[in-house]
């Protein structure tokens, strides 16, 4: 994992306005860290000393702390300004992070759904939209963590560090040596980490997906098992899920737990290397008591940023894994259907065609549907049928202007002139088309009906639109009786007052009733229909 995502800053805004304000703040916690290490240093050294000190021990760097700060009147006055700068420094720190994290992540969300909407019905029926609900709902959570500890731990690392080492290189420099050689180890020792986390975090992400999908699968299938009096079946599934799922959550907690556990003792261990030395220096009268205090001070906190990076990684590593998965799927180019801005004309009584219309399926094998011609006249009914997957769907689709055909042409002839969708505005084209799908999602609305219910309140909406073109695929799929005879005769009265109406369907009654009936077959590459 990258410490900085550049898509991130690239296209966030928060993102980067966060990035410049933390390592500005990153690098005034380092100068409240320094004086307050040099104060307590000053305050201690007095009563720690074996005798009256005489001479400033802490040389050139104890300029920026008067020798006053020896006492108690001076001390803490300086003590109690430098702490509640550092608590100051850290609240603003805390705030803005947990507002950008918030911000980010709800633009990447909107940014996600947003394209999902843009990649046409074609790709929300083929099944992936599972993995996208997943990565933007639980994913992109984990986000808020990333920007709330790792990033701003980041700054530090490449603030605090850096000038504490130059501080105590100032102060003692055998110490400064042995914090030289020991910190590398720090970052070696995340990268061994952190390769092991890039792959837990993977793999945690892909079982998050599969059992987001699973159950969203269950969900969307709990209406008709209730319908059955199978709503109970499914619990040893739903069952399986939340014991896979809490695996893999232990899984990357115990894995957090350990490289955390491994930093803690690495510098924990370093700091014990430089405390010993300090001490048979001070025993030697090598190093004053005040250089030795501020060195102990300040040798923690070399090694404290680049400790808490690598503990705050993994909890990091969830989030960046789910946005790197959401600027893959943000990559991914959308269907381009007719022009921006190109022609536009009203539909009412438009004659629309399919002229040697092939569609190729997402597996790239074959054209469905494959050199289709289709007539669609105002004032009949245009029924589409043949097997499923033939491409009957995807016909309806071409028609309603969401699919451009990879072979072929989708034209509107009108009383003036004829339109070819490549040429012609395609939200213009759209917004004169009512298109109801075989599984109508109603949203909220839609959640207690059955699916029999909501395919009919959406033909009940495609009616009232006022729409010259009606598009229906399988209308009758999920009626039987007097609704679908109602249907039927509703989808019949409304061609033959002069809308234009298409309809897919295996349904006999309805292909009785049809003007035209066009036989919809798939087809090789190449080959004729």
């Amino acid at each position: 994992m990258r410490p900085i995502d550049p898509r991130l800053l690239a296209r966030i805004g928060p993102a980067r306005r966060y990035v410049i304000v933390t390592a500005a703040l990153g690098f005034l916690t380092a100068l409240t860290i320094l004086f307050q290490a040099l104060v307590v240093s000053r305050m201690l050294a007095p009563v720690l000393a074996p005798s009256p000190l005489t001479q400033d021990g802490l040389g050139p760097v104890g300029t920026l702390v008067p020798l006053g700060a020896r006492t108690l009147a001076q001390g803490l006055p300086w003590l109690a300004v430098v702490v509640v700068a550092r608590v100051l420094v850290v609240w603003v720190q805390e705030r803005l992070a947990h507002r950008a994290g918030t911000r980010v992540v709800s633009q990447l969300r909107e940014a996600v759904v947003g394209h999902a909407t843009s990649m046409g019905p074609r790709w929300l029926a083929s099944g992936k939209g599972a993995d996208v609900v997943t990565t933007v709902t639980r994913g992109l959570d984990g986000l808020v963590p990333y920007f709330v500890r790792y990033l701003p731990q980041l700054m530090l690392a490449s603030t605090v560090t850096p000038l504490m080492l130059v501080v105590v290189l100032g102060l003692d420099s055998l110490s400064a040596l042995i914090v030289a050689l020991t910190v590398p180890l720090v970052p070696l020792f995340m990268i061994l980490v952190g390769l092991m986390t890039r792959d837990r975090s993977r793999s945690h992400l892909e079982a998050m997906e599969r059992l987001g999908a699973s159950t969203l699968d269950l969900i969307a299938g709990v209406p008709t098992l209730r319908a059955l009096g199978r709503e109970r079946g499914p619990s040893a599934r739903v069952r399986e899920l939340g014991t896979a799922s809490k695996k893999a959550t232990m899984s990357s907690l115990r894995v957090a737990f350990l490289s955390g556990f491994v930093l803690e003792v690495l510098t924990t261990l370093s700091v014990a290397i430089v405390a010993v030395t300090l001490g048979f220096r001070l025993l030697d009268g090598n190093v004053s008591i005040e250089t030795a205090l501020a060195v102990l001070i300040l040798a923690p906190e070399v090694y404290l940023p680049l400790r808490n990076v690598g503990t705050h990684f993994h909890a990091s590593a969830d989030g960046m894994a789910a946005a790197d998965a959401a600027f893959s799927f943000l990559e991914q180019p959308t269907p381009v259907v007719g022009t921006p801005g190109g022609t536009t004309a009203d539909f009412a009584g438009a004659t629309l065609r399919l002229t040697d219309v092939g569609v190729a399926t997402p597996d790239g094998a074959r054209h469905a549907p494959g050199a289709l011609n289709v007539c669609a006249r105002p004032g009949e009914l245009t029924v589409l049928r043949g097997p499923n997957g033939e491409g009957k769907s995807t016909a309806l689709l071409a028609l309603a202007g969401l699919l451009a055909p990879d072979e072929g042409s989708v034209t509107a002839t009108t009383v003036d002139h004829e339109i070819d969708l490549a040429d012609a505005d395609a939200e213009t084209w759209t917004s004169q088309c009512a298109w109801v799908c075989q599984r109508p999602e109603l949203g909220p609305d839609g959640r207690a009906m059955s699916l029999g219910q909501r395919q009919l309140r959406a033909y009940e909406r495609a009616f009232a639109s006022g729409r010259p073109v009606l598009l229906f695929d399988e209308p009758t799929a999920h009626l039987d009786g007097q609704a679908r005879s109602q249907l039927v005769s509703r989808i019949v009265s409304l061609a033959r007052a002069g809308a234009t109406v298409v309809a897919a369907t295996h349904d006999p009654v309805l292909i009785a009733a049809a003007d035209a009936v066009v036989e919809v077959r798939a087809a090789a590459f190449g080959s004729a229909s």
